[in-house]
């Protein structure tokens, strides 16, 4: 039982757990994990890892994609030792610290099999295969059919925007990073991306930082609509809320991933290197896939939650963000507070 005993305890604003190492009495390395991942859902993958390994204690400390950015510079460059691998939903800031000299190069016994896209010279992996979907609350469209694509987003919020007026919800932009992100791709994707935000703004768009909000008030029908959001966490929602439906947007489709690197300074990078490559497994992307619930990349597995299912299902739709420097354009200050202004300038028609 690899949970029992373990420690919680806040940590400058963030969340802290040590999980005990199974046998430690053999007194064991510690494991040093920095992730933007909920604590509650990696503990599947904490179990399994020290099942296999059962002299290591686990330091998993979960906090916001900017903090692990923030923290893995700041440390690397003041004491020179840091986490002994990164995980975060922030591609853009994982690139970043790759390309910027902070990820080590790994030696990963099975990354022939993985995608060209997902990885970037041996230092920045994609672990995960997230589709930015549409969300609804069914009982609200008995009468109509729900938008599959943009251009029917734009269209419903035109032609019946009072009878939705205050119940749609996206990502805020100036404080969901994933959500401009999202936004930054959209206008490179789609010539009239932003008719859509016009017609949200028209139709009086709620903004939101996370996705749990956003969902809680679409499955209970106070909203009926939310777009962009991040499908691994909707289809979780959809376990116990039934009247939620999903739609990945036929005309594309954007799939992020969560990457992992190990740092430079890493304490133990033999040992983030070994929890790397067992994420990266059949038996880490399985469980990551059944018991965690997020989809995954690893080409052999079958089932949902796999990028072989939606690839089955989604065919040429699917748009995945490439794990490259190019993404760090997003990050250009001048360029972001171009985007900010013209999303404030066209929200403001509500």
């Amino acid at each position: 039982m690899g949970c029992i005993g373990l420690v919680s305890f806040a940590s400058q604003g963030m969340a802290d757990t040590l999980f005990p190492a199974k046998q430690p009495e053999l007194g064991g390395p510690v494991l040093t994990v920095y992730s933007s991942l909920d604590r509650e859902l990696s503990r599947p993958l904490v179990d399994a890892f020290q099942t296999a390994n059962p002299t290591v204690a686990l330091r998993y400390e979960e906090m916001q994609t900017q903090d692990v950015y923030e923290r893995t510079i700041e440390e690397t460059d003041q004491s020179g030792k840091t986490a002994d691998i990164i995980i975060s939903s922030a591609m853009d800031l994982q690139m970043k610290l790759a390309n910027d000299g902070y990820a080590r190069r790994v030696d990963l016994p099975n990354i022939d099999i993985w995608p060209d896209w997902a990885s970037w010279r041996d230092t920045a992996f994609a672990l995960t295969f997230e589709p930015a979907v549409i969300v609804y609350h069914k009982p609200s469209f008995i009468d109509i059919a729900p938008p599959h694509s943009r251009a029917e987003l734009i269209a419903l919020l035109r032609e019946r925007g009072d009878a939705f007026f205050g119940r749609i919800a996206t990502y805020d932009i100036e404080r969901a990073g994933v959500g401009y992100l999202f936004l930054a791709l959209d206008e490179k994707n789609h010539r009239d991306i932003w008719d859509l935000v016009n017609a949200l703004g028209s139709a009086g768009v709620k903004l939101y930082s996370n996705s749990s909000a956003i969902l809680h008030r679409v499955a209970e029908g106070q909203f009926a609509l939310g777009y962009n959001i991040l499908g691994s966490y909707a289809a979780n929602w959809t376990k116990t809320h039934p009247e939620l439906g999903i739609i990945l947007p036929s005309d594309y489709t954007l799939v992020m991933s969560r990457i992992a690197l190990v740092p430079q300074a890493a304490q133990n990078p033999e040992l983030g290197t070994q929890f790397l490559s067992f994420l990266m497994s059949r038996e880490g992307q399985s469980i990551m896939a059944k018991q965690v619930g997020i989809p995954v990349l690893h080409p052999d597995i079958r089932g949902d939650n796999t990028v072989h299912h939606m690839a089955t299902a989604h065919g040429s739709q699917l748009r995945p963000i490439a794990v490259r420097p190019s993404l760090m354009v997003y990050l250009d200050q001048v360029k972001r507070a171009k985007i900010v202004e013209k999303w404030n300038k066209a929200l403001s028609n509500q």
